[in-house]
């Protein structure tokens, strides 16, 4: 009797929860771009009166419930101007049009409704106030992310973050408009992204997140994701020119291809293009050519469907001088005998210099053919669903020689090369329940992935790349399908995210099939104490997967280990003009791959990372921001001693920041800088990879038509490395292998000045 009575009074207390809900006003808007008429997703809308907040969705739309019929509400969002609307409780969703304006940090607004995205705030400030033109200038937005080349400018970048070196992806999940970057089972290294196809101008947004806390984002999310979204609708179409030092050139140009009438009718449709050249600092010069071609086609059906249609090529071919041993420029010498002392050889009485070249054999050609088709769905009642399909053609060759002689006294090259298809499907199903004061969202996805490799090759071959040897061929197919479920609940201050997915893989090589299964839970709680201070705790399991042939190959290594990670963070803007976000952090993985420059893949072990991620945006003036990122890392074998078991070339100690200047009568850019320590060069510690300082600088004198730009790469002209590894590698006239250091030089100071027209 006793218990009935429990339940009862709990019911009790259920229900009029629910009456006092339903007692409320609703009033439902939906925020859009005064220019562009394109939702605006994260805009921030506040009641001052009944002190309640939310943000709207990635479609715009955004409720409140509130107690009285009448209600004045604030809507603001980075580097628009801040509308105040006084409105009626009404049963019809009304429009809210945001104009676009200057940057006030002021703005910024520390909300619940966040959705466990802390990062939002940073990378929304860091795109409308810095100017970019590549997609290198666009990862390095990541606070704590550095990127570097070391095989020409063809290849994708070297990514490091969170105390990984990341390889070329291997721990780190890249998207574009959520079409998969990273490649399964690349012949140069598992989760290769490269992002060159990306061209800068079409990028709306950039969301990023630390650590494996995300229920949407499955393999290679162990550091983090990093997914670009593109424009759907231009603003103006421009054309723009670009010349610098060592005979760089860049071309580019978006065009509106239809008029206002067709916008008015929500179809829009662009093109870009882009060429780009340069022979880079190398004395071998690179001869570096990349095409871009992209367009957007997007129809709104109807008040509840979108359609939106893209695609992308671009092809690549470069020279490569390569990495170098530090040996190698040693005044008067380009060897040593075999207990590490100089030897002159006649032929090389002089050093090869920095910028040198040792196998002029060097280099590739790359091409990746993008397809992407959405549809967006309204269903009503809160109920939005997502559909997406992708194709990606794809072809990889590169000509490789890090060891030069110690392996064969041909001093031949190793050759890669891979053709592939890749095709998918993403879904997602989600539905926002308003229940008073609670909001429960609720997310279903599904996603599958085909890839298809021919070819698959890695053999030695002659510096006339006559074949030597197969040291591994044939096909790959792979396949992954995904299921999710997310739901995340928010009442008053607390904010609760809880999700799990299941990922099945399918590995197919040389006829050999392996299937494996991974499920990665996710827990997250966020509290906001007010709008000043808001705190998060993330967990979660994720994973990488393993290469195809390692899988088949070879049992001792994992085909999907895990990664386990907890952040503990805090959100805090102690005064207006000042947002800090920081976070302790630790990851440990099951198992660890390592890649060499010859794709060979070394099984770290068991590691484990902790550290700490400190990010602050001040705005000093109306037209002065400053920006500070400090990311400290303690990265190590899981079962090493306290001073050992190090991760060779992964970050300790980085840093960037700058300032950034936007004034009204046009003239803007900025002065940033990035530090990285210097860190171990090998697993034990013995050799070093330098750290360097480098400054940029960017000027531009921005008006309606056109725009004059200046970028300096390394205005003090420092010389430092831009990647390092070890290398066994062997001389001509060495008598034996030296394990050393080699490395790969950045560039020395280049400025380039940029000419674009807008119409």
């Amino acid at each position: 009797m006793h218990l009935f009575k429990k339940i009862a009074y709990t019911a009790l207390l259920l229900i009029g929860g629910t009456s006092f809900g339903y007692a409320q006003k609703i009033y439902k808007g939906k925020v859009i771009d005064e220019l562009t008429g394109e939702p605006i997703d994260y805009a921030c809308v506040c009641t001052k009166s009944a002190n309640k907040t939310t943000v709207t969705d990635k479609f715009g739309n955004f409720q409140l419930s509130l107690p009285t019929d009448t209600a004045t509400l604030y809507v603001s969002f980075i580097g628009y101007t801040t509308q105040t609307i006084k409105t009626t409780k009404t049963d019809k969703r009304f429009v809210v049009v945001l104009r676009r304006g200057a940057i006030d940090l002021k703005e910024v607004q520390i909300s619940p409704s966040l959705n466990n995205n802390s990062f939002h705030t940073l990378s929304s400030l860091d795109l409308n106030l810095r100017p970019v033109n590549s997609s290198q200038d666009l990862m390095r937005l990541v606070p704590g992310l550095f990127i570097a080349q070391h095989m020409g400018g063809g290849k994708a970048e070297q990514i490091f973050v969170r105390g990984f070196d990341a390889d070329h992806g291997t721990d780190v999940n890249v998207s574009v408009d959520d079409m998969p970057v990273n490649m399964v089972s690349h012949i140069h290294g598992q989760g290769y992204a490269d992002l060159h196809f990306l061209i800068p101008e079409t990028i709306a947004d950039f969301d990023y997140g630390k650590g494996p806390y995300y229920t949407e984002k499955g393999d290679f999310t162990t550091a983090g994701y990093l997914n670009f979204t593109t424009k759907d609708v231009l603003d103006k179409s421009v054309v723009s020119l670009e010349y610098g030092r060592f005979n760089t050139f860049r071309g580019m140009a978006i065009l509106n291809l239809l008029d206002s009438a067709a916008k008015k009718h929500g179809e829009n449709w662009y093109i870009a293009g882009e060429y780009n050249y340069t022979n880079g600092p190398f004395t071998f010069a690179e001869h570096y050519k990349r095409f871009n071609a992209f367009s957007k086609y997007t129809k709104q059906l109807n008040e509840k469907n979108k359609l939106t249609f893209s695609a992308s090529a671009f092809t690549t071919t470069w020279r490569a001088s390569g990495e170098i041993p530090e040996r190698a420029v040693a005044a008067n010498t380009t060897a040593v005998d075999a207990n590490g002392n100089p030897v002159i050889i006649p032929e090389y009485s002089n050093p090869i210099g920095r910028f040198g070249t040792i196998d002029s054999a060097q280099g590739g050609k790359t091409s990746r053919f993008n397809f992407i088709a959405k549809l967006n769905t309204d269903l009503g009642n809160n109920l939005n669903l997502e559909n997406e399909v992708y194709y990606t053609h794809y072809n990889f060759l590169l000509h490789v020689n890090t060891s030069f002689f110690a392996e064969d006294s041909l001093g031949g090259e190793q050759q890669q090369n891979q053709d592939r298809d890749m095709f998918g499907y993403n879904g997602k199903l989600s539905k926002r329940h308003y229940l008073g004061n609670v909001i429960l969202t609720s997310t279903v996805g599904l996603g599958t992935r085909f890839d298809r490799t021919y070819g698959t090759e890695r053999s030695d071959v002659t510096e006339q790349y006559q074949l030597i040897d197969y040291i591994e061929q044939g096909n790959i197919n792979q396949n992954n399908t995904s299921v999710y479920v997310d739901e995340t609940l928010q009442s008053g201050k607390w904010l609760f995210n809880a999700g799990a997915r299941l990922d099945y893989f399918n590995f197919n090589y040389h006829d050999t099939t392996k299937n494996d299964v991974v499920v990665s839970p996710k827990f997250n709680i966020q509290y906001t104490a007010n709008d000043q201070v808001q705190f998060y705790l993330k967990t979660g399991k994720g994973f990488h997967s393993n290469n195809g042939i390692t899988v088949i190959g070879n049992n001792n290594f994992e085909t999907l280990p895990a990664a386990y990670g907890a952040d503990l963070g805090l959100n805090w803007k102690p005064i207006p003009h000042l947002y800090i976000n920081t976070a302790l952090w630790y990851l440990y993985l099951q198992q660890e791959f390592v890649y060499d420059d010859d794709g060979n893949i070394v099984a770290g072990g068991k590691t484990k990372r902790y550290g700490v991620d400190f990010s602050a945006r001040y705005q000093l003036t109306d037209w002065l921001f400053a920006d500070l990122n400090i990311n400290l890392a303690h990265p190590r074998l899981a079962d090493s001693a306290k001073n050992t078991g190090y991760l060779a070339l992964a970050p300790t100690f980085t840093s960037t920041g700058g300032l950034d200047f936007k004034f009204k009568n046009g003239i803007n850019g900025g002065l940033s800088y990035r530090y990285m320590h210097s860190r171990a060069g090998n697993n034990t510690g013995t050799l070093n990879a330098d750290g360097y300082y480098v400054t940029d600088l960017k000027i531009n004198y921005t008006q309606k038509r056109y725009e004059i730009g200046l970028t300096i790469e390394n205005l003090f002209n420092t010389q430092w490395n831009e990647f390092e590894a070890e290398e066994v590698s062997q001389l001509k006239g060495e008598t034996a292998p030296v394990d050393q250091m080699s490395f790969t030089p950045g560039t020395p100071f280049a400025a380039k000045l940029r000419v674009a027209i807008f119409f």
